[in-house]
């Protein structure tokens, strides 16, 4: 079976969430289980192209865009889990700071940076005589690839049976654009109608992949069910209900050869389930880069996040004053809105010797923050599955979590007196919740012989790529049956 696994973000090549984990990560544990998969992305004006030993194919493709023909050139890397990644380089559309905007809003130009990625995706195969049995697309980035394959592309015998599987790594972002950027897309005004792509007479690419793909994922069995509710479904449960038959929840994995303490070079002092002395090594470390005083027995969170509203902050900001009235310490690293920006910051020079932040992504900080933390925060208001709550199990940084999506599949609630569970969970959406939560935690940290072996066991839990990606291989058959009836 030959997959192309296309996504507008692969870690380590360039990142903004969880989506970049996934596409870093999945494609070699699929590859591993003796799929011919190959991935393909943008190349990013800050893509580090020799650090990653990224080249050009000496090859061009060149596709439509309104009434313009545009060109990119192709580049290629094999250096993560020897799968080839391709590059699809052109810098007026991606030589830019960020990968889709700053912090005052998107780009102007996604739909046509967008456009073009999925139109020159199609070219790519052609051109290279890539002939997938499944193209996997990602999130609204690459959405529109199964509306062309099943209008524009119909009759071209390159791309005749290639079936599609689509992934929403997060329902919120859709890729929505103004009805008049249509021709930007080369396809027909009949397809902006509401069984297609017109939602609120707006484009949605998003809703495109989910009316046109042949089979769609989540990244969690919670999050599957959610979407097709008014709460949780961002104006498409409609959509998603009537495609309820094709939808699969399907967890994502961990890549543990980048995110385990026993062998991250990043943190000051390896350790493991077997040996844990090192956990407080890396929490002198973490105390010390966010100029915190090191008093070891203070129980110490971590938050590493986008700083959105559906991240729960907002409870937070209700209940700061209470949370640092505790005898504890949290350290925060994230970027996104500047609201949220501007709230952390304060929240630091209030609180100095209990709070530090920084506005910021930073790789090596991320993988201090897991390894230095007690307990790791993430008071969700929807999380479609995190990856974080995950990472933090091995490094034996307890979750807290809202139960919400794939937190709620993941993280079980501790009992001490059983040994049962791996985390804290609260489920209403409400600051005093999380309030009691964090001093639950508190409690469970003050019993250190009890703390540390619970913090052992949690450390043991597997959430490898081995089973989801078995699941996926089932669903990428389930699409290509659909595509010879």
């Amino acid at each position: 079976m030959k997959v192309l696994f296309v996504a507008s973000e692969v870690a380590p090549f360039a990142k903004t969430g969880g989506l970049a984990d996934v596409a870093g990560s999945l494609p070699g544990e699929l590859k591993n289980l003796g799929i011919d998969i190959s991935v393909i992305m943008p190349l990013y004006g800050k893509i580090d192209i020799k650090k990653h030993g990224i080249r050009s194919t000496r090859k061009k493709i060149t596709a439509q865009v309104r009434d313009n023909m545009v060109t990119a050139d192709i580049y290629k890397s094999d250096t993560v889990n020897n799968v080839t990644t391709y590059f699809i380089k052109n810098d007026d559309y991606y030589d830019r700071e960020q990968l889709y905007g700053t912090p005052d809003g998107d780009y102007p130009d996604n739909c046509e940076r967008f456009t073009f990625f999925n139109r020159a995706v199609l070219e790519f195969c052609k051109a290279f005589k890539y002939n997938p049995d499944v193209i996997h697309i990602n999130d609204w980035q690459a959405s529109l690839i199964p509306v062309y394959l099943k209008t524009t592309y119909k009759d071209d015998p390159a791309l005749t049976g290639v079936a599609t599987l689509m992934t929403v790594h997060n329902l919120a972002y859709q890729g929505l654009f103004w009805a008049y950027d249509m021709p930007i897309l080369n396809l027909g005004w009949d397809l902006f109608h509401h069984k297609y792509l017109e939602f609120y007479n707006n484009i949605n690419f998003l809703k495109g992949g989910i009316v046109f793909s042949d089979v769609i994922t989540t990244v969690s069995a919670k999050y599957s069910k959610e979407i097709q509710t008014a709460e949780f479904g961002c104006g498409l449960e409609g959509v998603l209900a009537d495609r309820k038959d094709d939808l699969h929840g399907v967890l994502n994995g961990v890549d543990y050869s980048v995110w385990n303490p026993s062998t991250d070079d990043l943190i000051a002092q390896k350790f493991n389930f077997k040996n844990d002395k090192g956990k407080a090594a890396c929490k002198k470390d973490l105390q010390k880069i966010y100029d915190l005083p090191q008093k070891t027995n203070l129980p110490l969170i971590g938050i590493i996040s986008r700083l959105a509203d559906q991240k729960g902050f907002d409870l937070i900001a209700e209940a700061i004053d209470n949370i640092a009235a505790l005898d504890l310490q949290m350290v925060v690293l994230g970027t996104g809105e500047q609201k949220y920006h501007d709230m952390f910051e304060a929240f630091a020079r209030k609180y100095p010797e209990k709070i530090g932040v920084k506005i910021a992504y930073d790789n090596t900080i991320a993988h201090k923050i897991e390894a230095g933390s007690d307990f790791f925060l993430m008071p969700s208001r929807y999380e479609p599955c995190g990856l974080n709550q995950i990472y933090s199990l091995k490094y034996g940084a307890v979750p807290i979590v809202r139960a919400t999506g794939g937190l709620d599949d993941t993280i079980k609630n501790i009992n001490l007196k059983t040994r049962a569970g791996n985390g804290i969970k609260f489920t209403k959406y409400d600051s005093n919740e999380l309030l009691k939560a964090i001093k639950k935690a508190l409690t469970i940290y003050g019993n250190k012989k009890a703390f540390r072996a619970l913090r052992k066991e949690v450390m043991k839990i597997d959430f490898s790529w081995s089973r989801s990606a078995k699941k996926y291989i089932n669903l990428y058959k389930n699409a290509m049956k659909k595509t010879t009836v």
